[in-house]
């Protein structure tokens, strides 16, 4: 059976193994960024709906390098945003909370979705919404990997995709815990290195978080 255009991103996602959330002051900053993870090998990227002008940079990058990279849209709190997104070109939706109307709206028009959740209940809540997977967000606020195995135990089959708290000390940590991709904020997207003409942290780092998702798959 030929797989669909959503289980080829949702594939994607699990195989890249990091989802940089990108958040930048502007969008000057946010393309450089973006050059520097792809110069380190990423090739999923966040954008959230905080950097100004989120929408027509989504559109931007997916018309420019779209055929290269999987582009998507984070910090999507209602339906108008991901319609927003989508229409921009956005492959996939990311939210830090639960909102069942737009899991719906996403499941309905075969756009993989990750809500964020922290607790049990919110993280059944989405997943039977369908989720595709869940960000486990604040990750690090609550007991970082040992947290995420100990809900690994009753909830299984969830696909969890840690958010916050998520560094280098912890990546692979989180990876044996269960994890299926890990998504990283600003010590990955560093914007304080690109305005100090230091872009090569960005690249580097990236490097870095590749290597240790695929030294922990790899049961190292």
């Amino acid at each position: 059976m030929t797989k669909t255009k959503k289980q080829e991103v949702i594939d994607r996602i699990l195989k890249d193994g990091v989802v940089p959330v990108l958040r930048a002051e502007s969008p000057e900053i946010a393309l450089q960024a973006v050059e520097a993870l792809r110069a380190g090998g990423i090739g999923v990227l966040e954008i959230t709906m905080t950097v100004p002008g989120a929408v027509k940079l989504i559109e931007r990058l997916s018309r420019d390098i779209g055929e290269e990279c999987l582009i998507g849209a984070g910090t999507v709190l209602d339906v108008k945003a991901a319609k927003d997104c989508v229409a921009a070109g956005a492959r996939f939706i990311v939210s830090p909370a639960v909102n069942v109307a737009t899991i719906q709206y996403c499941r309905d028009n075969e756009i993989p979705i990750l809500p964020g959740a922290f607790t049990p209940t919110e993280i059944v809540t989405a997943w039977t919404a369908g989720a595709d997977a869940v960000k486990l967000f604040p990750a690090g606020a609550g007991g970082g990997p040992g947290y995420l195995k100990s809900l690994r135990a009753p909830l299984p089959d969830v696909k969890f995709v840690p958010t916050g708290g998520v560094s280098l000390d912890n990546a692979g940590e989180y990876i044996r815990a269960g994890a299926v991709a890990i998504g990283i904020g600003a010590d990955l997207v560093n914007t304080k290195a690109i305005s100090a003409g230091k872009a090569h942290i960005i690249t580097e780092q990236a490097k870095l978080y590749l290597a240790a998702v695929s030294e922990a798959r790899s049961g190292n």
